[in-house]
């Protein structure tokens, strides 16, 4: 487990702002207390209310912005587990497709409901992001060039209530981690909130939680 750099983590939080964002599509389900799809969505972030962005990128925000090292932690993937089948080659393909294939996001609900406990229903919340990483100049102000294109995503899990209003996210990740202000594939950022979550997002990923 590796460390992550919290000066990264708010380069990116700058780019969740209703004026400054970096999302192109939202995609979720809606699951029961037993793990069962109650009900899915997938939109074009801009085609969403002015209100509704907002109440989103809060959720999205939560995961980078909470406690580096803390509550989100680096994990790194080892070879076997970037195998044909795995659920890295999952997120990396919904990642290629910007979230675009319902039948790919279908199978990620069923393996959130199938690994995540909970004893409520809650909502799944995906983000696909792109963030233009700009040259960082030697005292260390932005430029105008670019460095590389981030694509990611963020995943954030939400109780709902009976409304199916989400409450703040409890677990949830980054991926690919945005390491050294670059993508790198082989780590992802999880999110655990301390002393709050029923779930065990290390579950999703067949690791224990430390």
């Amino acid at each position: 487990m590796g460390n992550i750099n919290r000066e990264d983590m708010l380069e990116l939080t700058r780019r969740m702002t209703l004026k400054r964002h970096c999302f192109s599509r939202i995609a979720g389900a809606y699951l029961d207390e037993e793990g069962l799809v109650d009900g899915s969505f997938n939109k074009h972030f801009q085609k969403l209310s002015a209100k509704d962005q907002q109440i989103n990128l809060e959720i999205a925000k939560a995961i980078p912005f909470s406690d580096t090292n803390t509550e989100l932690k680096e994990y790194s993937f080892r070879a076997e587990e970037e195998k044909p089948g795995s659920i890295w080659q999952l997120l990396m393909a919904l990642r290629e497709c910007e979230l675009k294939n319902d039948a790919m996001l279908d199978v990620f609900y069923e393996i959130m409901g199938e690994k995540l406990q909970s004893k409520e229903a809650y909502a799944v919340y995906v983000f696909c992001g792109n963030y233009d990483v700009p040259l960082m100049g030697s005292d260390k102000e932005s430029q105008w060039e670019s460095e590389e294109v981030y694509s990611f995503l963020i995943c954030a899990v939400c109780p709902v209530d009976e409304g199916y209003e989400p409450k703040e996210p409890t677990c949830g990740f980054l991926f690919p981690a945005f390491k050294d202000r670059s993508t790198d594939v082989h780590r992802v950022n999880l999110f655990q909130r301390e002393g709050q979550s029923p779930y065990g997002m290390e579950a999703v990923f067949g690791w224990k939680k430390s």
